[in-house]
């Protein structure tokens, strides 16, 4: 059974750091991209940030270059997201994802649930 869990979210104030985490297990976790996506309300889904499977190479959105970075260790089936000088625009719920082709969507993805990320003084 595969399972993709978030954790990590919460509420803080602009400026301030958040981190994400989320574990997965029940299929190959080496062998996916590895992405955070986010949707804030009214919003369509976007992709945030990518990483290949082997953690080589990653892929920022252009509003969060420079304050988030993301890192995955295979040997725990994990990735984080290290947020740092969040905006009051990054609010949103986070939802981690394992997909096959890079930055693009597909059916056969996985998803997590979501955490929320609340930026707001």
């Amino acid at each position: 059974q595969v399972q993709v869990v978030e954790s990590g979210g919460g509420s803080v104030q602009p400026g301030g750091s958040l981190r994400l985490s989320c574990v997965a297990s029940g299929f190959i976790f080496s062998r996916y991209y590895m992405n955070w996506y986010r949707q804030a309300p009214g919003k369509e889904r976007e992709l945030v940030v990518a990483i290949t499977e082997a953690g080589g190479v990653t892929y920022y959105a252009d509003s969060v270059k420079g304050r988030f970075t993301m890192s995955r260790d295979n040997a725990k089936n994990a990735v984080y997201l290290q947020m740092h000088s969040l905006k009051p625009e990054d609010s949103a719920v986070y939802f981690c994802n394992a997909g096959k082709f890079w930055k693009r969507r597909s059916d056969s993805d996985y998803w997590g649930q979501g955490t929320q990320v609340t930026v707001s003084s």
